[in-house]
């Protein structure tokens, strides 16, 4: 990737709702020129959407949780992710090497919902879990293409 284009990946990866002409002044380069860079970053698949931060927090939904997933039957099709994809609750789901087989990542209200999680995600894709509750993020969602700085805490 040229110079210019990670330079706009790294201003739109701190925030996506820069304007052409932001953008332009930040980079030294003309609105349309950077309308065309960023239209080519779209359409190369680099840049593939914008999406607002949430803080968890005020949405209701303050408790983070990571999730370890292991198959009850090793011997059972791989199909883990299409049998959890209707949780809305999870916020991503990470295929790991090690003695998992995934990493969920959720997002919930209160200890109970996450209890209640559990059960229904052990009875969709049938496997055991293992837990770790986040008590804080420092920071999260950084990408390498953004800089030195990491973004400001979003609960």
């Amino acid at each position: 990737m040229e110079e210019l284009d990670r330079r706009i990946v790294q201003l739109l990866s701190r925030d996506g709702r820069l304007s052409f002409t932001d953008l332009g002044k930040a980079s030294g380069l003309s609105t349309s020129a950077v309308h065309q860079r960023v239209r080519r970053l779209e359409e190369r698949g680099i840049i593939t959407g914008y999406r607002a931060v949430l803080n968890h927090d005020a949405a209701g939904i303050p408790l983070a949780a990571l999730i370890s997933v292991i198959p009850v039957d090793p011997a059972a099709p791989d199909d883990i992710p299409d049998r959890l994809r209707h949780i809305t609750a999870l916020d991503s789901c990470f295929s790991v090497a090690g003695d998992e087989n995934y990493v969920l990542k959720v997002r919930v209200a209160s200890p109970l919902e996450l209890e209640e999680l559990l059960a229904q995600i052990r009875s969709a894709a049938n496997v055991t879990t293992r837990t770790t509750v986040v008590l804080s993020t420092p920071w999260e969602d950084r990408s390498p293409l953004a800089g030195d700085e990491a973004p400001a805490e979003d609960g």
